[in-house]
């Protein structure tokens, strides 16, 4: 089977399950999407398409961004405020303006692996999947367990560059991190026996979740 024809099969089964997952520091926690990124959003099918969740981006909060805007200027060297700039302008969909206010926050807070995470999603819903492999790499050198960052790693290795033994190794290390239950295991697991009911050959096998903890993705503003 092709590698087009995996990546359509997984997409139909689980989808919807694995864009909700693309997401990293904009959830309040693990579980529900928040309004949108990560998921914030579901995943588009390919990065640069309709949106991250298929439907229209909710409108910009102009005042909000304005307010934000300000405090940054005035604040010069606070993150927090600008990764609320680059939350806000991810779940417009508007991924240029988020990359931008991703970057500032990790000049000033660089080891910061949820907003690390954040900015590699933005770029990969920007047409930009090298830039978003290599800042997933940048996220796991500050934190190599953050199982956030390897299940979005499998995604863009799957949707974006149709790696699929990549994806396979990025989810299994999902399970070898986070505990059974948690919900970035569940997701792994289903991505990694869709993976491989498609193909035996390159579906990794898909084990129980391993005894770390889970580092939950806590939004990094309001």
């Amino acid at each position: 089977m092709k590698p087009e024809s995996i990546i359509v099969g997984i997409a139909g089964a689980l989808f919807g399950l694995l864009c909700g997952w693309m997401l990293g520091a904009q959830q309040a926690g693990i579980g529900t999407p928040a309004a949108a990124p990560v998921a914030q959003a579901a995943p588009a099918a390919a990065p640069g398409g309709a949106g991250a969740q298929g439907a229209t981006a909710p409108a910009l909060d102009l005042a909000r961004v304005q307010a934000l805007e300000k405090q940054a200027a005035d604040q010069p060297r606070d993150a927090d405020v600008r990764t609320q700039l680059g939350n806000l302008y991810f779940d417009s969909e508007k991924y240029a303006e988020a990359v931008k206010w991703y970057q500032a926050s990790l000049t000033i807070a660089p080891r910061n692996p949820d907003v690390s995470t954040d900015l590699a999603v933005s770029y990969y819903y920007s047409n930009q999947v090298d830039q978003a492999l290599a800042q997933f790499q940048k996220s796991l050198e500050v934190d190599p367990k953050h199982t956030k960052t390897w299940l979005n790693l499998g995604i863009v290795r799957a949707f974006g560059k149709q790696d699929l033994a990549g994806a396979g190794e990025a989810w299994q290390k999902v399970l070898e991190l986070a505990p059974a239950d948690s919900p970035e295991a569940r997701a792994a697991k289903q991505a990694l026996d869709g993976l491989k009911a498609a193909h035996p050959e390159t579906g990794a096998p898909a084990t129980g979740g391993g005894p770390a903890a889970t580092t939950a993705a806590p939004k990094q503003g309001a």
